[in-house]
């Protein structure tokens, strides 16, 4: 008996002093950070948004005969406006851009309550979207004013449109918007019923709470987390996307498995037809699909957690079409992404993320080498979308006032076993339940921001319900925002 108490107590000493060791903090790093050193973007317009809310509930008491001739009004501005614009050499931050864009927001309020003149509030973003994106070919993209200029048009008149959609019942509006048919020359195939070529960039939404941290996390906080690139086999026209995931690195899926992932958005990208590479070689962008299609059957890519775009040893979602590209001669990401506020800066430091001049999937959209093709939404998914992103805006906030994301130490030992674990299964070309590359450490840490994230949610959502409850319409982004900020500080 005493042997046995003896030996016990021996196996308890062992496995105290193995699970004290296993608390020892990680070592820090030495790979030094790669700071952006910029400006991240505000908007400093709050007096505006007040506003445009102002205006669409007296739009929703004015007699309609006296609600279209205030449409009517301002729609024949719009085609005024642009009508002289679009024969004009104009920069970014050009008035006559301006005007255009401060009209298109205050059509909003006023066609959220009339939807009669929806579908030309729509086809008149794509106009003006179009637009602008071919005038940006001219434009030095690596100037501030004129990087802070695009932005503000591109990202605020999809945010007026959006607010409109999820105000008005639009539910008889096809999710899939058509923006522009870029020509191509290569295979076909079809995603969510929207036409699509081989070398397409597919840049999307997840559900998940670090795809909100993605989109917004950036210089120029976006709506997209996401990017795949699709190769369309030339003899059956069958379709694949290869993309780079967190849990298991480079990967290739079918169409039906890209459909099936859960997604609050989706935006079809394609490069010019007539860009110089493109006039030279019109099936460029196949190359680079099949090539990097290829090489992701032929070895292990790991995911890239630094988010380095120049070492292709292992690549995050924007790096593998940005690598496959970059190999045949276009780059992509002009101007790169910046990441500067140091609370963001931290947290993403804490998952990993050693590079902030980076590439980020919503900047894609700002490469006037390439054409948006068409875009995916519907409401349901939107107004998720917005509340995911309000919530992320004020806990970042939260960020850069010095909150730190916390874990639980005691649980450190239990989870790093696991990792062992994840790792023998790794080695067997398996997935573990900790992704190849991330730590014990940062797992617990993303356990955390992941409960912070949904904690506020949840009460955010509640708060949006007593709000429709309360004033009859849908809570717009900025009321989201301020929503989020007030559940992020209940106890």
């Amino acid at each position: 008996m005493k042997v046995f108490k003896k030996r016990l107590f021996q196996c308890f000493i062992f496995i105290a002093g193995v699970y004290l060791l296993l608390l020892i903090p990680d070592l820090p790093g030495n790979d030094p950070i790669i700071k952006a050193n910029k400006k991240p973007f505000t908007w400093n317009k709050d007096h505006l948004w007040k506003q445009l809310e102002n205006d669409f509930i007296k739009a929703s008491l004015l007699p309609a005969g006296e609600l279209d001739s205030s449409i009517n009004k301002l729609k024949l501005v719009a085609e005024g406006s642009f009508s002289y614009v679009r024969f004009a050499d104009v920069a970014a931050t050009d008035s006559s851009l301006i005007a255009l864009e401060n009209n298109f927001f205050a059509l909003a309020p006023l066609i959220a309550v009339n939807k009669g003149s929806l579908q030309w509030y729509i086809d008149h973003y794509t106009r003006l979207r179009n637009f602008i994106k071919s005038r940006s070919q001219q434009w030095d993209m690596n100037d501030e004013a004129t990087r802070a200029g695009f932005y503000t048009l591109l990202y605020g008149m999809r945010a007026a449109l959006e607010e409109v959609l999820l105000q008005a019942d639009s539910m008889n509006i096809a999710p899939a918007m058509l923006v522009k048919n870029e020509r191509s020359l290569t295979p076909v195939a079809k995603i969510f019923g929207i036409e699509v070529h081989s070398g397409d960039l597919l840049v999307s939404r997840g559900g998940a709470e670090v795809s909100a941290l993605i989109s917004r996390g950036n210089d120029y906080p976006g709506n997209f987390s996401h990017v795949a690139l699709l190769y369309v086999e030339e003899k059956t026209n069958k379709a694949f996307l290869v993309e780079a995931h967190i849990e298991k690195g480079v990967a290739v899926s079918s169409v039906e498995q890209y459909e099936n992932d859960k997604k609050l958005r989706f935006m079809v990208m394609r490069p010019r037809a007539d860009l110089a590479v493109m006039i030279k070689d019109p099936m460029l962008p196949h190359k680079a699909a099949k090539m990097i299609y290829e090489e992701s059957l032929k070895r292990h890519i790991p995911y890239d957690f630094k988010m380095n775009f120049h070492d292709p040893r292992s690549m995050f979602c924007s790096e593998v079409g940005s690598y496959a590209y970059r190999m045949n001669g276009l780059l992509l990401w002009q101007p790169v992404s910046t990441i500067s506020s140091q609370g963001v800066v931290n947290w993403l430091h804490d998952f990993g993320v050693e590079n902030f001049v980076t590439q980020m999937p919503s900047d894609l959209e700002y490469d006037p080498q390439l054409s948006v093709v068409a875009e995916w939404r519907d409401k349901e998914t939107l107004f998720k979308d917005h509340i995911d992103n309000a919530v992320m805006d004020a806990m970042l906030e939260q960020a850069n006032n010095g909150v730190s994301i916390h874990y639980n130490t005691w649980q450190l030992p239990v989870v790093r076993i696991i990792k062992g674990y994840c790792i023998i299964k790794n080695l067997f070309g398996k997935t573990g339940m900790i992704p190849e590359g991330m730590s014990a450490t940062r797992a617990l840490k993303n356990q955390s921001f992941v409960a912070m994230h949904v904690k506020i949610k949840n009460r955010t959502r509640k708060m949006a319900d007593e709000f429709i409850k309360q004033y009859h319409y849908i809570p717009p982004y900025w009321q989201l925002v301020k929503l989020a900020a007030a559940a992020g500080k209940e106890k």
